[in-house]
C-alpha cells in the first residue's frame, strides 16, 4: 500500500486495540506492551532491507492519481529520520510496559503510540507536501491526545489544549503557504518543484517561505513559537515526553530542512540571516529559561528549545553562498545533532520518568539527592547530563563541535560566540541538575525509594551505552577530519 516499515506500522497500528481486548481478558497490560514493541523491530527490519536500496538511489512509490502527483520517495535522508524515530520509539515502548501499569486504556496509549510513530515515519517519505501534510496531521493529531492522556488531570487537559491550538494554527499557516507555492509552481512534487528553474526569490516565493517556515516552526519549538512545549512535555506521560522531545520536534526540523534545500534553494533565496536570528533567540531563550527551573521535566524541555537553536545554527551556514565544504559541514552538524540530542534527551527523560516513578514529584528540590537510592539510575542520568553538555568523549561534544567549526568557517564570529555563550549555560543548569540528583544528601522521604523497576532500566542502560559507543566512534573519527575535510558522515547528498 505504502512501503513496508510503514505498512508494518499501520498493520499493528490498527490490530493494537484487538489486542488489547485479549489482554484484557488475559488481564494482561504487558501484552500491548510486547506487541507495540514487535511491531516496532518488524518495521526497523523493513526499513533496514529498504535503505540498501534507498541508500544507492532513492526509491519513488506513486500513490493514487491525484492533482499534486502524490507519492513517497525514500532517499537517504528520509532512511535516516526514520531510524531514529524507529530506534526511539522502541526504547520508549518497552519503557511503557512497566511506566504505565498504573494507567487505564494502554491499549489506546499504544495505538495512539504507533499511529505518531507512523505520522512520523510518513512524514520523512513524503515525496511531495501533500502527502507530507496528510501524515503530518496524523502526527500532530496522535500527540495531542497523547499529551492530555491522563485526562483525570486538568494539567494534562490544559496542555494538550494549548498544544492543539497553536499546532493547528501551525498546520493552518503550513496550509497557506503550500497554497501559495502551489499557486507560483502547479505542484507540489519535491522532485518536480527542485528541477523548476522558475522558482525564483519573488515577493510571493518568499510569503510563501515565511508561512511554511512558521507553521513547521511551531512544531520544530522555534522562539518565539514555543509556548506549548514546555507544559506539554512535563504533562505528558514519561515516555512520550521521550518522544515529543527526541523525535516530535525534529520532524519539524526535517520539515524546515527539506523546504528549505528542496524548494527554498539558498541559490536563488536568502533566508541565511534570519535563520542565524532565529536560531540564536531560541537557543538564548531556552537556555535562560532552563537556569530557572524546578521542575525536572519542564528543565529538560526548555532545554530541547536551545538544542533546536543549535541544530538550526548548524542549517544557517549550510548554504552554498560559501563554500562547499562549510555546507558539507553545517548539513552533517545538524543532522548529526539530530540524533545525538533524540539519543540523549530520550535517556534523560526516561530517567526523570524513573525518579519521578519512585519519588511521586517533578520538583528538583523534593528529588535532591534521590541518586544514593537509585545509584544506576543516576549513573545513567549522569551520562545523559554530561554528554548533552559536550563533554568529549560522549556523542554530545562531537556534534556541537562540528556546530561550532561550520559556525567559524561560514564567517559568522560573533554569533559563534554567543553560540559558545549558550553551551556555558547548558553547562550550568546540567551541572546544577548533576549536584543536586547525585551529590546532595537525600531527603527522609525519600528513604524508601528503590531502584527503577528492570523494563525501565533497560532502556535506560542501552541508551547510555549508545550515547558513549556513538560519542567514541565519532570522537575518533570526526576530530582527525576537521582538517582535512573528509568526512566519514556527509549529508551533502542527503537532501
Amino acid at each position: 500500500m505504502f512501503s513496508l516499515p510503514l505498512d508494518i506500522l499501520l498493520i499493528f497500528t490498527v490490530t493494537t486495540p484487538i489486542v488489547g481486548w485479549i489482554g484484557s481478558k488475559l488481564h494482561s497490560k504487558k501484552i500491548c506492551g510486547i506487541y507495540t514493541a514487535v511491531g516496532l523491530v518488524l518495521s526497523g527490519y523493513a526499513l533496514l532491507n529498504v535503505s540498501a536500496q534507498a541508500l544507492l538511489n532513492p526509491i519513488t512509490i506513486p500513490l493514487e492519481e491525484s492533482l499534486f502527483q502524490s507519492c513517497l520517495r525514500i532517499d537517504a535522508l528520509s532512511v535516516f529520520m526514520a531510524s531514529i524515530f524507529i530506534f526511539l520509539g522502541f526504547f520508549a515502548s518497552i519503557y511503557s510496559i512497566k511506566y504505565m501499569e498504573r494507567d487505564s486504556g494502554t491499549s489506546l496509549y499504544y495505538t495512539l503510540l504507533l499511529a505518531m510513530i507512523s505520522g512520523m515515519i510518513g512524514v520523512v517519505f513524503a515525496g511531495d507536501f501533500f502527502t507530507l501534510f496528510i501524515f503530518w496531521e496524523l502526527m500532530c493529531i496522535t500527540s495531542y491526545v497523547l499529551v492530555a492522556f491522563r485526562k483525570k488531570h486538568w494539567e494534562p487537559v490544559e496542555a494538550g489544549l494549548k498544544y492543539l491550538v497553536m499546532s493547528s494554527a501551525g498546520s493552518t499557516a503550513v496550509l497557506f503557504g503550500l497554497s501559495i507555492l502551489y499557486g507560483l509552481t502547479g505542484t507540489l512534487n519535491f522532485v518536480q518543484i527542485s528541477e523548476m528553474p522558475t522558482v525564483t526569490s519573488n515577493a510571493w516565493s518568499y510569503v510563501s517561505l515565511a508561512f511554511i517556515l512558521t507553521g513547521f516552526g511551531v512544531k520544530a519549538a522555534i522562539f518565539p513559537l514555543h509556548m506549548w512545549l514546555p507544559d506539554a512535555h512535563p504533562a505528558a506521560p514519561t515516555p512520550i515526553s521521550a518522544l515529543l522531545s527526541g523525535i516530535v520536534i525534529k520532524t519539524g526540523v526535517y520539515a524546515i530542512i527539506r523546504s528549505l534545500f528542496t524548494v527554498y534553494s539558498p541559490i536563488n533565496f536568502s533566508w541565511q540571516i534570519a535563520l542565524i536570528v532565529i536560531s540564536i533567540l531560541t537557543m538564548s531563550f531556552g537556555n535562560l529559561a532552563a537556569l530557572l527551573q524546578d521542575d525536572i521535566k519542564r528543565l529538560l524541555a526548555y532545554s530541547s528549545i536551545a538544542q533546536i537553536g543549535y541544530i538550526l545554527f548548524a542549517v544557517s551556514t549550510a548554504t552554498t553562498q560559501t563554500a562547499v565544504t562549510t555546507m558539507s559541514y553545517g548539513l552533517t552538524a545538524a543532522l548529526m545533532h539530530v540524533i545525538n540530542h533524540a539519543l540523549m534527551k530520550g535517556l534523560l527523560f526516561l530517567c526523570a520518568g524513573a525518579f519521578i516513578y519512585r519519588a511521586g514529584t517533578r520538583s528538583l528540590s523534593e528529588l535532591a539527592g534521590i541518586g544514593h537510592k537509585m545509584p544506576i539510575t543516576a549513573i545513567m542520568f549522569t551520562i545523559g547530563a554530561l554528554a548533552i553538555s559536550g563533554i568529549p568523549p560522549l556523542n554530545g561534544f562531537v556534534s556541537e563541535f562540528m556546530i561550532v567549526y561550520s559556525g567559524v568557517n561560514s564567517g559568522i564570529l560573533i554569533p559563534t560566540v554567543i553560540l559558545l555563550i549558550n553551551f556555558l549555560l547548558s553547562f550550568a543548569y546540567y551541572l546544577r541538575l548533576i549536584k543536586i540528583i547525585v551529590w546532595s544528601t537525600p531527603a527522609s522521604k525519600l528513604s524508601k525509594v528503590h531502584e527503577t523497576p528492570v523494563l525501565m532500566l533497560v532502556p535506560i542502560i542501552l541508551l547510555a551505552l549508545t550515547c558513549i559507543i556513538i560519542g567514541i566512534y565519532l570522537f575518533s573519527k570526526f576530530i582527525p577530519c576537521c582538517t582535512t575535510h573528509h568526512l566519514p558522515f556527509s549529508s551533502k547528498n542527503m537532501v
